[in-house]
């Protein structure tokens, strides 16, 4: 790249017009720590507003889909005896839960709910195999704008089918696939953004704090979306579409992309790319100052280096189990007797907000004890492996009463939300110290594409395949994440055991380097 090229994106970037303001209003130049903290902030809260986005969906299946409280246990007998009236889109049988909205509250309704999160879905991993690659090669600033602005205007644009009296089924799927597409810029932009600032020496507990972006999007969108249900369910999604607008508007005005660009003096560090949980990494992922050495690897040769395609398929299972909760806990909980009583549309979406709540300590948790023990993987496992008994307790137990309905929903949060995170992570520093691929930068890129895409298949398919066997039971598809949660962990035994017996040959090492005392 010339150097004219180079150098117009810097002036431009560096009298930003929120930075410009700032520096007004201190008297001062805006400090290199001050970009930092607007960095961690401005970047929180665009991942977190994605999440809220994504997370109305949720919200608002049980009223467009007010299906049988009885549902999995005599719905074929509905798919019989509940037809759907063409003209008025609503059902010849009385519900208590409202009467729907067309084509969704037909007695397939369920499973058309779940080809559209699986189109979402698919659509959003597959823009994830591209969003590196253009973000790299644009202004990062500009790409995460477009994409916030396009998340916000399709995710309104779904809701306005409430006043516009749409119910054609492809509007809607269009509107979320293309909702997808712009979502994918997220993740991308704000790891590499958050890399040019900050090194793997400042981590530690600012990064935990950051990564917990993803269960407090979550919870905001489902407070938002419950709040707004009483005002048609057409404002749950164009309030969160509207504040995601809002942000990408702040991103445009205040985002600084480096340090360079913003003119601020560089610390003495190493700056790399973040992860998605709390651990170290011993080589940056990304050193954008750094020429790439060597040629950058294919995708069929990436899936060949040590560790790839065990932990990208660790990840798939991993993501399926937290996506199906994403999507589908919300219209479970309201379609559930607790204590003898439905609680309502509303109600439950509140309710799912301490799922995501465990989510965000098991994500700290997990980065804690990972970094104590030195053992990712051993931690990452534990977790699965504890998720399954968590599981089963939530749906054996969870209609006892709504406080053992909410702390076994806080704890399930806890061990399904955490260790997939820091999967990312091991996975991460695994590739990033692995001698085949001698620092080769874009040979880590094309690695971490293929290790996010597979998950983000993982969370298409699990809520999809919900869709449909949640028809016949809620128990099969606690069955089904259970199966999922284990053989997470099991993708992750022999790297389980590479980690044990390293602690073993250190513990020997250790035992013979001790001093012995002085004979006499």
């Amino acid at each position: 790249m010339g150097s004219v090229p180079e150098l117009l994106p810097e002036k431009s970037c560096s009298k930003l017009l929120g930075i410009r303001v700032l520096q007004r209003l201190k008297g001062s130049p805006v400090s290199f720590k001050t970009h930092q903290a607007i960095v961690l902030i401005v970047t929180f809260l665009a991942y977190a507003s994605y999440h809220a986005t994504r997370k109305t969906t949720s919200i608002v299946k049980s009223v467009l889909d007010p299906q049988s409280k009885d549902l999995g246990l005599n719905f074929f007998s509905l798919r019989l005896t509940n037809n759907v009236s063409e003209s008025t889109g609503s059902r010849r049988v009385s519900s208590n839960l409202g009467a729907g909205w067309a084509p969704f509250n037909g007695p397939d309704g369920t499973s058309i709910l779940g080809e559209l999160d699986v189109a979402f879905l698919a659509v959003y991993a597959f823009g994830m195999y591209f969003s590196g690659h253009f973000g790299d090669r644009c202004n990062l600033r500009i790409f995460l704008t477009v994409g916030m602005l396009g998340t916000g205007f399709f995710t309104s644009l779904f809701g306005i089918g409430y006043w516009a009296n749409i119910h054609n089924f492809y509007y809607y799927l269009i509107v979320q696939m293309l909702a997808g597409l712009f979502q994918s810029t997220g993740w991308p932009s704000v790891v590499a953004v958050v890399g040019n600032w900050f090194g793997k020496s400042k981590r530690g507990l600012i990064m935990g704090i950051w990564n917990a972006h993803t269960s407090v999007g979550n919870i905001a969108g489902s407070l938002i979306a419950s709040a707004m249900l009483g005002y048609g369910w057409g404002w749950s999604f164009v309030v969160p579409g509207l504040i995601t607008a809002l942000v990408g508007l702040v991103i445009f005005l205040i985002l600084p992309v480096s340090p360079e660009l913003a003119g601020a003096d560089r610390e003495e560090d190493d700056y790399s790319c973040p992860k998605k949980g709390g651990d170290e990494v011993t080589e940056p992922l990304l050193k954008q100052e750094t020429p790439v050495v060597g040629e950058a690897v294919g995708f069929l040769e990436a899936w060949k280096i040590p560790g790839v395609a065990p932990f990208a398929l660790c990840l798939f299972f991993a993501k399926l189990v937290a996506y199906t909760f994403l999507y589908w806990l919300p219209f479970y909980v309201s379609h559930t007797a607790i204590d003898g009583k439905y609680l309502s549309s509303e109600t439950s979406g509140t309710l799912s907000t301490l799922f995501d709540v465990g989510g965000v300590l098991g994500g700290i948790l997990a980065g804690h004890i990972s970094d104590r023990l030195d053992a990712r993987a051993i931690t990452a496992a534990s977790f699965m492996y504890c998720s399954i008994p968590a599981l089963f307790f939530y749906r054996s137990y969870g209609h006892v009463s709504l406080i053992v309905n909410g702390a076994l929903m806080f704890v399930t949060g806890m061990f399904v939300n955490g260790p997939y995170a820091l999967i990312t992570t091991a996975v991460s520093a695994d590739l990033g110290t692995h001698k085949s691929l001698k620092g080769n930068s874009r040979a880590l890129a094309t690695v971490t594409a293929i290790i996010d895409g597979t998950g983000s298949i993982g969370a298409a398919i699990g809520p999809l395949l919900t869709g449909y066997i949640s028809a016949k039971s809620w128990s099969a598809v606690f069955t089904m994440l259970m199966g999922a949660a284990l053989v997470a962990g099991l993708l992750l035994t022999r790297l389980v055991i590479a980690e044990v017996a390293t602690k073993i040959e250190e513990s020997r090492s250790n035992r013979t380097q001790e001093p012995r005392p002085l004979e006499v």
